[in-house]
């Protein structure tokens, strides 16, 4: 969904360095989402996501998507693909 969150993220960037930033999430779905900060994140690295409630799930960085003026991109996938999962963005996604 063409959806924008405000997120946490933390975790390893490539440099092996830990970081806790805001980010911007959008391309909202029930797996996953993009995600955009100022990071340079290795594909196949875990983060930590934090949504607006508070709570928290570890995603995937699956691809960078593009990076420009110093924002990066990425295509993140949840880890866990359970009805916790499902519900992490808090909206309700229409079924196929």
């Amino acid at each position: 969904m063409n959806l924008h969150a405000a997120i946490g993220l933390s975790g390893h960037d490539r440099q092996k360095a830990h970081f806790t930033v805001s980010a911007s999430a959008t391309n909202l779905n029930k797996h996953g989402a993009a995600v955009q900060l100022n990071r340079d994140l290795p594909v196949g690295c875990t983060v930590v996501v934090r949504n607006k409630r508070g709570i928290e799930i570890s995603a995937r960085v699956v691809a960078q998507i593009s990076a420009m003026e110093g924002k990066r991109t990425y295509g993140i996938e949840f880890v866990e693909q359970d009805d916790w999962a499902k519900q992490f963005w808090g909206i309700t996604f229409p079924t196929a």
